[in-house]
């Protein structure tokens, strides 16, 4: 049995110091699971306590289960990577190119030069943006009436590029229009077909788009971090009984025991308990740079109320997987080079370090993303885990 105190330690005094009301976190090394941890409360102010089965809205952990998605599309040769993605989905097959705004304040679009690859979208090299994140998508959103794909309305997908495909990298839209690639390619929605094969067979019961009756007991309370450092809780609608498309770039609720199944099947390359999920070599290939000589750029913040500026590891180079951000170099925390990671919107985080067999997860429910006190968490959360791993005879 492995030492786990100083893991509890590190999330109660989170929750004793007032930084987050409540946070639920696992992890795992090669032999499994070895820590599952709830600590604080699901609201401020609110009688239920977190625990290890709460429900989170984990807005962009969600690209990471698309892309495994895709991959066994990709696998049964119905997707292919590099195939353009317009024959696939025709609403990629002319994308237009916003340049900015004429002299009235219209927007200015040309044709795209270049085309979308399956690859580019699990990449973001596509030239899809979010208008959280980006200034001109911002504007064009505000003055069209864009609706965010996390709304699961179908006009969002109308969204234009903000550079032509491969150009560079830029956070995006682009695992929603994978995600709609997945539907093409399978004739299932997302939420049918992720549901028959990633979450059943991984035994995955309190994962999916649409929240079952027996979540709404269970789910986490929004946040929002005050000018003060102070926390309030939000009111966030849950999403309609039948959207008019699943966001494949966020719409999952999810539990840090369910997720970190979807990991540690990844780090069993594609097979966990008897179920296999995709083909070692996929998993090996989703792990691997596919943006070249790219890098992963800083992301500035346009909307205060949903996010900071975003850089992880600042001041390394950062690659991107099919789909996740790679680290490399060794980080302190003992995350090896060469790992898999994201987050999503409300402060939820994970990673998976292929070299050393290690995995984790940390979940609360605060806005804006990349806030300071929940990344502080996280990096002494993965630096007790990793203590914790190395201790022998674990």
């Amino acid at each position: 049995m492995r030492n786990t105190a100083d893991i509890d330690r590190v999330l109660a005094e989170a929750v004793a110091a007032g930084g987050v009301p409540g946070v639920v976190a696992t992890a795992a090394d090669a032999s499994g699971a070895f820590y599952e941890g709830a600590h604080g409360a699901r609201s401020l102010g609110g009688e239920g306590a977190m625990m290890p089965d709460t429900v989170f809205r984990i807005a962009s952990m969600t690209k990471a289960v698309t892309a495994a998605a895709a991959m066994q599309l990709v696998e049964q040769g119905k997707l292919a990577l590099d195939q353009p993605a317009g024959e696939i989905l025709p609403l990629l097959a002319n994308p237009q190119v916003l340049e900015g705004f004429d002299a009235a304040g219209q927007p200015k679009l040309r044709p795209a030069r270049g085309t979308i690859t399956l690859r580019n979208l699990l990449t973001h090299t596509a030239g899809f943006v979010y208008d959280t994140w980006n200034e001109q998508m911002n504007r064009y959103a505000v003055v069209t009436g864009l609706p965010a794909m996390r709304t699961g309305k179908l006009a969002a997908l109308a969204a234009p590029l903000g550079f032509d495909p491969g150009e560079r990298w830029e956070y995006g839209i682009n695992i929603d229009m994978a995600g709609q690639m997945v539907e093409a390619a399978s004739g299932e929605d997302l939420e049918t077909y992720m549901q028959a094969h990633l979450f059943a067979p991984l035994g995955m019961r309190d994962t999916g788009f649409l929240v079952r009756p027996d979540w709404v007991s269970r789910l986490a309370q929004v946040h929002a971090r005050q000018p003060d450092g102070t926390l309030a809780p939000i009111e966030v609608p849950l999403p309609p009984d039948r959207p008019e498309f699943f966001p494949g770039g966020g719409g999952l609720f999810s539990t840090a025991r369910d997720y970190l199944v979807f990991l540690q099947a990844l780090m069993h390359g594609g097979a966990w308990q008897g179920q296999r999920i995709l083909q070692a070599e996929t998993v090996a290939l989703m792990g691997c740079n596919h943006m070249g000589a790219l890098e992963v750029l800083p992301m500035r913040s346009f909307n205060a109320r949903m996010s900071n500026p975003v850089e992880l590891f600042p001041g390394m180079v950062k690659k991107w997987g099919l789909s996740f951000l790679i680290n490399t170099e060794d980080a302190p925390t003992g995350r090896s080079a060469g790992s898999l990671a994201w987050g999503g919107l409300n402060n939820t985080y994970y990673w998976l370090d292929p070299t050393k067999r290690v995995a984790g997860v940390v979940m609360t429910q605060i806005l804006p993303f990349a806030d300071q006190t929940v990344l502080g968490l996280l990096d002494r959360f993965e630096t007790a885990v990793y203590r914790a791993a190395a201790q022998p005879g674990g």
